[in-house]
């Protein structure tokens, strides 16, 4: 177990980010672990070809420990909700190379004994070990998961987003962190994480202190974690709501007979799609249709109330209001 302590002052500042590099670290695990993660599974297997032409894979691969760990450095802390993943990388080369080789010993000694070899032959020059790691992200990202993995996912960590601000605003940090992760714990100033199994942690205790608590959804975890050194600036990733949606068909079902008559096929696909809040883009991605279309088509239904709406930056999400399900059921 680990606890964060947090004053009135911490709770008020503590705030939600997205990772694209996290999910690019935490998405290696699939390649050794997929089981862990069954809804990203068919996404995956669509990409191995390109994974196993990176002239990096076998770096990559070796940044995953064999109980899932990875090194902390690998994942810095978002400065701002939706940081560009190219800052993101830029700001991983710029690790100091001291962390290095201590962050490698935490990841891998305690579970695997031994610091794969890939990783060990840059203690002796760290600051191009973090440069090969990052080339070797970068071109993962690119080749494998932007094209049409992010697209789907950004829209679930969105999603989840939208979902928490409403939890928060209607019920407080305790509905939030009730409704987290299940391994989370609020009581009496302090957030807890429990571990399934025991872990050999530097420190238990983690004073917040003014730093702020930053929580992070992901689509690559089965419960709420930290850093491997609760030294570090906290974060608190968990796994994002709606992730299960990943595994389903593109296109949703047909509409039945009254629901077409009442509403017209392309309003109908709509409605029984939002389901789960969606943006425009992602919607007509999986429509095959232009945004166009559809920004016309979710106006008049949210006109006739059967949709909410929530901005989320500059991206507006959809999902079925009330009178939709009711319409929908």
């Amino acid at each position: 177990m680990i606890r964060f302590r947090l004053g009135l002052a911490d709770l008020a500042s503590t705030s939600f980010a997205c990772s694209a590099l996290l999910e690019a670290v935490l998405s290696l695990r699939m390649w050794e672990h997929p089981g862990h993660y069954v809804e990203q599974t068919p996404w995956f297997h669509r990409m191995r070809p390109d994974f196993e032409a990176l002239e990096g894979r076998d770096l990559l691969l070796s940044l995953v420990a064999s109980n899932r760990f990875t090194p902390d450095f690998l994942t810095p802390r978002p400065t701002t909700v939706w940081p560009d993943i190219h800052d993101e990388l830029a700001a991983l080369r710029a690790t100091p190379p001291e962390v290095v080789r201590p962050d490698l010993e935490r990841a891998f000694l305690p579970h695997d004994r031994v610091v794969p070899a890939p990783l060990a032959y840059g203690f002796a020059d760290p600051a191009g070990l973090l440069d090969r790691i990052a080339g070797a992200l970068a071109e993962y990202w690119e080749r494998c998961l932007a094209p049409a993995w992010w697209p789907r996912a950004r829209s679930v960590l969105q999603a989840d987003l939208v979902y928490r601000a409403r939890m928060l605003a209607e019920g407080g940090a305790d509905a939030l962190f009730a409704d987290l992760a299940h391994r989370l714990r609020w009581q009496g100033g302090e957030l807890s994480i429990h571990w399934d199994q025991p872990l050999v942690l530097p420190r238990d205790q983690v004073d917040v202190d003014g730093r702020g608590l930053v929580l992070v959804p992901t689509c690559f975890a089965r419960g709420a974690s930290t850093f491997i050194d609760p030294g570090q600036t906290p974060v608190i990733t968990y796994p994002a709501r709606g992730r299960a949606t990943m595994a389903e068909n593109l296109r949703p079902p047909p509409p039945g007979p009254a629901l077409t008559r009442l509403l017209g096929a392309p309003r109908a696909r709509l409605l029984l799609l939002l389901d789960e809040p969606s943006s425009t883009t992602e919607l007509a991605r999986r429509l095959g249709v232009t945004p166009g279309a559809v920004s016309q088509h979710l106006r008049v239904l949210h006109d006739a109330r059967l949709l909410n709406r929530a901005r989320h930056g500059r991206v507006v999400l959809y999902a079925r209001s009330a009178l939709g399900d009711g319409l929908c059921a």
